[in-house]
């Protein structure tokens, strides 16, 4: 008998979307439907290398690109909105030929605006109905809502209830979206291994940013006075590794490899994206975060976890390597739900 074809179709903006998917995926082939990966660049890339038996199609690239300077962030991002609407319309014309080509029999989107359709149920999936901007959040918004509205249903990766991760990021006082809360995603599970390395970096997110926090880092961290793995998160053809001195450094690492380098670690340092977020309470890690300069989602997140006591935090400018010994002094995240979603009533819709 011929397997239900799903279509798995995650942003391109860092590594997040991409790696949340990694479960979805797994959860799809056990309850007997064939998975069908879409995205592009490094998201694309990153879902070939975990799952090379699937077909995976390429998706028209958002084209999206980053201030040098936190300060100019905003501003650059609605500059590419032409862009991106022009992406989207693309999205949508691919996505229509692919259902008829492939016989595609649901779609699950992971923020991708133009993935979906009126001939096959279609689920976004994102833990931002509220869209940080500053000032223009309202705007922001409520474009986001529109959008959200052109699916058959809106999974947020994150619990109804508090206490929560993604505070008002994912949760509206009043709303007639249908949403479900399906409990955080991750890819990875706890496990009882001997810590070997005392801080744990792990690098994502789009460029010039990545980049400009490796090498800040690289300096800060020289004297660090314990062992050190330093996970770059660049993906290419095959994995490098290097050790000097304290650090043993790899341009990427597999979910398999990331799984038992997170669990060796007694502490995690990166950026406050909401995906890292729900990995490190899976795992009840303490950590250190660094926002991205001007992504106003990851400042809210660094600070509403600084303010709860779980992880400090700081500009990225003003980090120093002293600053780490402050993660005593939190609690470190906590895993908040308890059991896996209830994947066959999800994909019912399929």
């Amino acid at each position: 008998m011929n397997k239900k074809r799903i279509l798995v179709a995650p942003l391109n903006w860092g590594l997040g979307h991409a790696t949340r998917c990694i479960p979805i995926i797994h959860a799809l082939e056990k309850n007997g439907f064939e998975p069908m990966l879409a995205s592009d660049g490094v998201a694309l890339a990153l879902l070939k290398k975990e799952f090379p038996h699937l077909t995976a199609l390429e998706l028209p690239s958002y084209k999206i690109q980053y201030a040098q300077k936190g300060a100019h962030f905003k501003w650059k991002l609605f500059r590419q909105i032409p862009n991106m609407v022009e992406a989207v319309r693309h999205e949508r014309k691919t996505v229509e030929k692919w259902i008829q080509q492939y016989d595609i029999y649901g779609i699950i989107s992971d923020n991708r605006l133009g993935v979906h359709s009126k001939k096959t149920p279609s689920v976004f999936i994102t833990h931002q109905l509220n869209v940080l901007t500053g000032n223009t959040s309202w705007i922001t918004t409520k474009i986001h809502q529109l959008f959200i509205r052109k699916f058959d249903n809106c999974w947020v990766p994150d619990v109804a209830e508090k206490p929560n991760l993604s505070g008002k990021l994912g949760h509206l006082r009043r709303t007639s979206l249908k949403l479900k809360y399906i409990g955080p995603l991750s890819r990875f599970h706890k496990k009882d291994l001997e810590e070997i390395y005392d801080l744990m970096v792990i690098l994502s997110g789009p460029e010039p940013q990545r980049t400009l926090l490796e090498e800040k880092l690289r300096l800060e961290l020289k004297n660090y006075n314990g062992t050190i793995l330093f996970v770059r998160g660049v993906i290419e053809e095959e994995q490098k590794s290097s050790k000097r001195f304290n650090m043993t450094c790899y341009n990427f690492m597999s979910s398999a490899e990331l799984e038992t380098a997170f669990n060796q670690s007694k502490m995690v340092l990166s950026r406050s994206g909401y995906t890292t977020i729900m990995d490190l309470a899976k795992l009840s890690k303490k950590a250190f975060f660094i926002p991205t300069p001007g992504q106003y989602e990851q400042e809210y997140l660094a600070k509403k976890l600084k303010k709860k006591g779980m992880v400090p935090s700081s500009k990225q400018n003003d980090f120093k390597a002293e600053h780490l010994l402050q993660t005593d002094l939190y609690h470190g995240l906590k895993n908040i739900a308890n059991e896996e979603p209830d994947w066959k009533e999800l994909f019912s819709l399929f």
